[in-house]
């Protein structure tokens, strides 16, 4: 039996996702897992370094290391209606932003890039924990921010004000849905074990759908902060047709996506 290390995060589409392989309701006679549950920005610094045998990436950070790492086509966050906003304490200009300090979720998150492709004018850029982007435009502390995960449902809570949909600008742009984040595996492990691991991975979303209570408990263990009504609501968004697999329009949004990060000089080409 050959341990593999698996690295997602505790978001509620994630933990959804991996439930039965973790639990071992998902098995496999050659394979087991240690999960290791990060924010996606420090999976993406572990997977920078090639730490993790599989692993969620933001599909910038996959621009980086696809020498390293390959997609596979089950466990990937795609879709329509579910990109990062662009948010602000009241409503402004664009270019009224250009040298104010404006937030994002990480260097490498697919936030990151696609506010880079949408506003390259934006020359201020902080970086914070997604969790911290909402209070630090509250509080004044930057002008505005790119906001993802839950956040999409409770901005307005903070009395915050939607800019942008990120998501929404890629979609009328591009004519695909959105990509947000993927599964990768490491080349060396092999074709074989690749092809397993993206077939196990598969099995354990096709469980989730169908009992989709079994989850809950490990769901909620990890998103204590989160109501159950946000948490199906997140699964909801992010959790789909194209998470089973990526099919023909999801394999060309990421190849748009990446044609345009190489193009704007954000990573190199492969």
């Amino acid at each position: 039996m050959r341990e593999l290390t698996l690295g997602f995060s505790p978001c509620p589409n994630d933990t959804f996702i991996f439930h039965a392989l973790i639990k071992g309701i998902v098995k496999s006679d050659q394979l087991s897992f240690m999960e290791q549950l990060a924010d996606v920005e420090q999976l993406n610094q572990l997977a920078l370094k090639a730490s993790l045998d599989v692993t969620k990436v933001s599909f910038h950070l996959y621009g980086h290391i696809r020498k390293e790492y390959t997609l596979l086509p089950s466990g990937a966050a795609l879709g329509r209606g579910c990109g990062p906003l662009l948010i602000s304490r009241g409503e402004v200009a664009l270019d009224s932003l250009c040298k104010k300090p404006v937030a994002i979720p990480g260097r490498y998150t697919t936030a990151a890039l696609l506010l880079r492709l949408f506003a390259p004018q934006l020359e201020n850029i902080i970086y914070l924990p997604f969790d911290r982007i909402m209070p630090a435009i509250a509080s004044g502390e930057v002008a505005a921010g790119v906001i993802i995960h839950e956040s999409r449902f409770t901005f307005r809570d903070f009395g915050l004000f939607q800019l942008v949909d990120l998501g929404e600008w890629w979609e009328s742009d591009t004519g695909c849905p959105i990509p947000l984040g993927g599964i990768v595996a490491r080349k060396s492990l092999g074709n074989e074990i690749i092809s397993e691991v993206g077939e196990l991975i598969r099995k354990s979303i096709d469980h989730a759908f169908a009992h989709p209570q079994a989850p809950r408990d490990y769901i909620r263990a990890h998103s204590q902060e989160m109501s159950d009504e946000v948490c199906d609501a997140h699964i909801g968004l992010y959790v789909n047709d194209f998470s089973r697999d990526l099919g023909i329009d999801g394999a060309r949004a990421v190849k748009i996506l990446m044609a345009r990060g190489e193009k704007a000089g954000l990573f190199s080409e492969v």
